[in-house]
């Protein structure tokens, strides 16, 4: 359930990391019903999906010791999105792997929140996970998510760029591209 205690908590100099809180759920269903922070993503999701996705991601904190934190942003926003680590459940070439994501509401884009917390995952997930390497994929035109990549310094081979299994070829979204991190960085 939401707001799992022994879930681990990051900070960084103005983000707190957190686990879920019931008083999450609106704000995420709304910024995951925003056409345009889902704009690379296959569909918008109700209220009840959102629900569900903060159970999984509960069901992940409790399974494998890691999963995507809510972000906050102390004295400005209790929930600002989540940013964190995901085991890869699709069957693609590259799994398993664990995923390094982020969404973040509208609202605070374009203020380095994404990489500053995706630096604070990344942390975590070598020093205290010990994980090997990252991965991160979106699709092509997500321009501002490869940026994020990049910028924590993750690199692109052209080679491992893929189709999503889960999208028609045809699908605009279908062609995805794959940034990967190790350890050593």
């Amino acid at each position: 359930m939401v707001g799992v205690v022994s879930q681990p908590q990051l900070r960084t100099g103005r983000l707190l990391l957190r686990p879920w809180r019931t008083a999450d759920l609106d704000p995420f269903a709304a910024m995951n019903a925003d056409p345009e922070v889902m704009e690379h993503f296959p569909a918008m999701l109700s209220p009840g999906q959102s629900a569900a996705l903060v159970e999984r991601i509960a069901r992940c904190f409790d399974e494998q010791g890691y999963g995507l934190w809510a972000v906050e942003l102390p004295g400005e926003a209790s929930f600002a999105g989540f940013v964190g680590l995901a085991p890869v459940d699709l069957e693609v070439a590259f799994a398993p792997a664990v995923e390094l994501g982020w969404r973040l509401a509208r609202v605070f884009w374009g203020r380095g929140i994404a990489t500053e917390a995706a630096s604070a995952a990344v942390d975590f997930a070598f020093e205290q996970l010990r994980l090997p390497d990252l991965v991160s994929y979106t699709a092509v035109r997500n321009q501002r998510s490869r940026r994020v990549m990049e910028r924590l310094g993750m690199v692109r081979d052209p080679a491992e760029d893929f189709l999503h299994p889960l999208l028609a070829a045809s699908d605009p979204l279908a062609p995805h591209v794959l940034y990967r991190m190790d350890r050593a960085r």
